[in-house]
């Protein structure tokens, strides 16, 4: 159901009413740093999607764990967005919402998304390496990092901005080797 058009039809319109709060209150900066630890938290604990998205867990437990997690930072009208998520059986669509309030953010930051894989993590230097190439491919102001890890590459990067891909990792040279290889014989 996460990927159906219904679930679209309620995500866009939370993530944009708490993009609303965010800028008539000038926290946009800050709702990003909370909703991008909510992800991470969300992603860490399968535990806890499935109690938010529990049917059976009464909506009082619910905003029970929802405040304590509050309590490490999350700005309070976020708190009280997360509530009314709990209050209109929303909150299943949280992971979503938060991850569509992302993308708005970066439209009014005009900032693109860059995902990177690489066969180790790479320093800031590498990094930073990096979103300049982004920077020189699509002439954009600002570039945010989404890093993987993926030891099969054996060395190198795939950057893959919107339909974009750059791969400059070792595996996809042998492959393009490979290719050129067997169209010569």
């Amino acid at each position: 159901m996460k990927g159906s058009l219904f679930s679209a039809e309620v995500i866009e319109p939370y993530a944009e009413a708490l993009m609303s709060v965010a800028q008539e209150h000038n926290l946009t900066e800050e709702f990003g740093e909370n909703v991008g630890a909510l992800l991470n938290l969300l992603n860490e604990s399968p535990e806890l999607q499935q109690f938010l998205g529990s049917p059976v867990v009464k909506a009082e437990d619910k905003k029970g764990v929802l405040q304590r997690i509050a309590s490490e930072g999350i700005h309070p009208y976020l708190v009280n967005f997360l509530k009314i998520l709990v209050d209109r059986r929303r909150i299943l669509f949280l992971e979503g919402i938060c991850k569509q309030y992302q993308v708005l953010l970066r439209q009014l930051k005009q900032t693109i998304l860059a995902d990177v894989t690489s066969a180790v993590p790479l320093s800031d230097e590498q990094q930073q390496a990096v979103r300049e190439k982004v920077i020189a491919m699509t002439g954009s102001q600002q570039v945010e990092l989404d890093t993987k890890i993926d030891p099969d590459l054996i060395g190198g990067v795939i950057i893959k901005v919107g339909s974009q891909v750059v791969d400059a990792s070792l595996r996809g040279q042998l492959r393009r080797i490979g290719i050129r290889l067997n169209s010569a014989t």
